[in-house]
């Protein structure tokens, strides 16, 4: 189990995605200058990330990754699938419910399916970022069960980042302890007591939709364009 931080238990809400993020970029100060990837489960998690990114410098991008549904148990996660198809299986959790090959492949089918739709709207715009040897930092609006973001964690560490950090405003502390088995670093704002939905922790919790998403990543890219073209430009005069 890597580190967890759990800065309060208050339930007191944020204003909205944009001040979660810059609370938890406060708190992930240390990687100032060490570029780390900010990966955006989709699709609240981009404006947090977003937010992340502009204080400490790095490189921006969503996470896709869908879990891998257990029979019986939708938000009990047997395992994850990347966008790029590889597959992560959580043994003792497949080893204990008898789960066949047949079963895994097929979800795996499902799974993928879904995700193609959102992968062919982003990687458009957003070419995917290799996270090998790279700092990784995996954040959201916030979690409940956890299932997502375990996912998501579990298919960054197959692309064997240096160090892989979960970021998350507010979760409960039970999920936030078991997430943190699957992280080098997890750091979570507020884990109250009483925990029905991640909704309840902002007075602004406005649906984010692909278009949102999509503009976010756009205007990165455009800006990272920028910065190259002109470090070719000095080097260049």
């Amino acid at each position: 189990m890597g580190k967890l931080t759990i800065v309060s238990r208050s339930g007191e809400p944020f204003s909205d995605r944009q001040e979660a993020g810059r609370a938890l970029a406060d708190q992930l100060s240390a990687y100032i200058g060490q570029n780390p990837v900010v990966l955006a489960i989709p699709r609240g998690g981009i404006i947090v990330a977003r937010e992340i990114t502009a204080d400490l410098g790095g490189d921006l991008d969503i996470i896709l990754a869908h879990k891998l549904r257990t029979p019986g148990q939708a938000e009990l996660a047997m395992g994850s699938v990347a966008e790029d198809g590889s597959l992560f299986l959580n043994d003792e959790v497949v080893g204990e419910m008898g789960i066949s090959d047949e079963y895994i492949q097929e979800e795996k089918r499902r799974q993928m399916a879904e995700m193609q739709r959102r992968r062919e709207i982003i990687r458009r715009v957003r070419p995917k970022i290799p996270l090998e040897t790279r700092t990784v930092i995996v954040t959201d609006d916030g979690t409940a069960t956890g299932s997502t973001a375990q996912a998501a964690l579990w298919a960054v560490r197959l692309e064997h980042p240096t160090r892989l950090v979960l970021a998350m405003p507010v979760g409960p502390a039970d999920t936030m302890a078991r997430l943190a088995e699957d992280a080098d670093e997890t750091v979570c704002l507020r884990s109250p007591p009483f925990f029905a939905a991640v909704g309840q922790f902002y007075i602004k919790f406005e649906a984010v939709e692909d278009e949102e998403v999509v503009g976010i990543l756009r205007s990165e890219r455009e800006r990272e364009l920028t910065i190259s073209q002109t470090i070719v430009r000095r080097k260049g005069g």
